[in-house]
């Protein structure tokens, strides 16, 4: 069911997960804001997800995920989170982090996406990070702050 939804459909599942995750319900009104829509094309959608049985929807009620519905959103809140993390692990500054992210989550093949989650845990997860991980973001750091004055110094000129 996942790979025959667009993008936008993604984005209403993971906003809504999301959002009852931080108040315990949703309403058009809370996805509108925070999805940045006009409530009547979030009514619209929301009517679409509910034919297709991802949430359940009553008019000027709230908007509840099924478990499939739920599902969905947690693997697109799960991809989101791994290419964001991978894109602050080579320092991207967060705000663009976030922006990127939300792009990438949607349009990698799911073998990209296997291995950018398993690289992310690799390096991320105390457990199995070896020193030479350590070592080499440390590096990487530099590396990058070397690069900047570089290109600082060339602006200047």
């Amino acid at each position: 069911m996942e790979s025959i939804l667009s993008r936008r459909a993604e984005d209403y599942l993971r906003s809504i997960y999301e959002i009852v995750e931080r108040k315990g319900f949703a309403r058009i009104k809370d996805i509108a804001r925070e999805l940045d829509l006009r409530p009547s094309s979030v009514v619209e959608m929301v009517k679409k997800l509910h034919k297709k049985g991802l949430v359940r929807y009553e008019k000027y009620g709230g908007v509840i995920l099924t478990s499939q519905g739920r599902e969905i959103a947690e693997a697109v809140k799960k991809r989101h989170e791994v290419f964001k993390k991978f894109l602050e692990l080579i320092l991207v500054p967060e705000d663009i982090a976030l922006k990127d992210s939300h792009i990438l989550e949607h349009q990698l093949d799911p073998k990209t996406i296997l291995q950018f989650t398993r690289f992310v845990k690799f390096i991320t997860e105390s457990s199995e990070r070896p020193r030479f991980v350590e070592r080499w973001m440390e590096h990487f750091r530099e590396f990058c702050r070397r690069e900047e004055e570089a290109a600082k110094k060339q602006a200047i000129r």
